[in-house]
């Protein structure tokens, strides 16, 4: 369960340190380790706020580092109740990414429709008298799929149903999440930053006595230098996906 009113936060204590529980810098994504640092940066948090007091941290920034947290522990099952509530539009776009992407199964309790019609796959409404019946979709799509009679007389029981009849969820229109958005803007830095570190590895081992002067060096240069071009290339892809997705877009 997600603590939403955030009461398990220490305020003095780091950010890293909340999501290691103080284990190093290593982080268990399920049952995997990833670098705290790099953990972070999935949340839209920076590398130079790994050590910032958790105290220091606004409201959206505390909402995505208990997102963080919970998600990182192992389980099959997230439990919400009106997760919406309190979230500026960063943290809710991000909420709707890291459910859609979670592997098991997630329930929650919303007022919100857009949420649901964004993040669910069935709802469960109450239909007066004690009676519950669980719904094929999204809010948008409950009104389809009563009948005119349970729409006029929602709480009379009927001795022979009909066959319920699902409606056909309309093809979710294309839109940029805001980690896209994100990436989109800080992907051009990224790339440059890469650029300028590629050549200056290159100029390195162009030194034609480096490798006889010091064939560790020279080999832990080459290793740099090939991850280098790996993730220049990663993130050259990545933003011209999204600059593609962005255009088909605005073209509506």
């Amino acid at each position: 369960t997600l603590d939403q009113r955030r009461e398990s936060l220490d305020p003095t204590e780091t950010l890293a340190h909340t999501l290691t529980d103080g284990r190093g810098d290593q982080v268990m994504v399920g049952d995997k380790p990833r670098h705290v640092v790099s953990y972070m940066q999935d949340f839209l948090f920076t590398p130079d706020q790994a050590r910032t007091p958790v105290g220091a941290l606004s409201g959206g920034e505390r909402g995505r580092l208990m997102l963080a947290r919970a998600l990182a522990r192992p389980s099959n099952l997230i439990v919400l109740d009106e997760p919406t509530n309190d979230l500026d539009l960063e943290t809710l776009d991000l909420l709707q990414d890291m459910l859609a992407d979670y592997p098991g199964t997630v329930l929650l309790v919303s007022h919100d429709r857009d949420f649901l019609d964004r993040v669910v796959t069935s709802v469960i409404v109450s239909e007066g008298n004690g009676q519950w019946r669980e719904y094929a979709g999204g809010y948008s799509d409950i009104a389809a799929q009563r009948s005119p009679e349970s729409q006029a007389q929602p709480t009379k029981r009927k001795s022979a149903p009909a066959p319920e009849q699902r409606a056909e969820r309309k093809p979710e229109r294309l839109k940029l999440t805001f980690k896209d958005q994100h990436a989109l803007k800080t992907l051009p830095d990224e790339i440059a930053a890469l650029e300028s570190a590629i050549a200056t590895l290159e100029k390195r081992i162009a030194d034609p006595d480096f490798y006889s002067r010091d064939p560790d060096g020279f080999a832990r240069v080459s290793a740099d230098l090939g991850a280098k071009q790996d993730a220049l290339e990663a993130a050259e892809t990545e933003w011209l996906r999204l600059e593609m997705l962005r255009e088909e877009i605005e073209a509506g």
